[in-house]
């Protein structure tokens, strides 16, 4: 596999390390499978109150995520570009907040 991910969406990249490649995905397989729990609790018509649970442990686990994923994004991308007089990085990352925060 590439060091270089491309988005689906844009043709920006990140260089990530072979260990911060596997923990991302690590941590998207484990919320692949909580999904795949909670697909399964429905079609066995399990009490709603515990697939409301499990969905709650799944946004927890999406937000461990995202937070990984941007603390390693400020290190990484934003610190290089504004190192290199990207100031246009800042208005990116804010805008970036503000859905995750929506």
């Amino acid at each position: 596999m590439k060091d270089t991910e491309i988005c689906g969406c844009c043709q920006k990249t990140t260089d990530r390390t072979e260990e911060e490649r596997k923990k991302l995905i690590h941590r998207l397989n484990r919320i692949e499978g909580q999904i795949r729990g909670i697909r399964g609790m429905v079609e066995k018509d399990a009490y709603c109150a515990d697939i409301l649970i499990q969905s709650a442990a799944v946004n927890a686990a999406v937000n461990a995520f995202n937070k990984e994923l941007l603390a390693n994004h400020i290190r990484g991308c934003v610190a290089r570009d504004i190192r290199e007089g990207k100031d246009e990085v800042i208005d990116e990352l804010v805008t970036t907040l503000q859905k995750l925060m929506k």
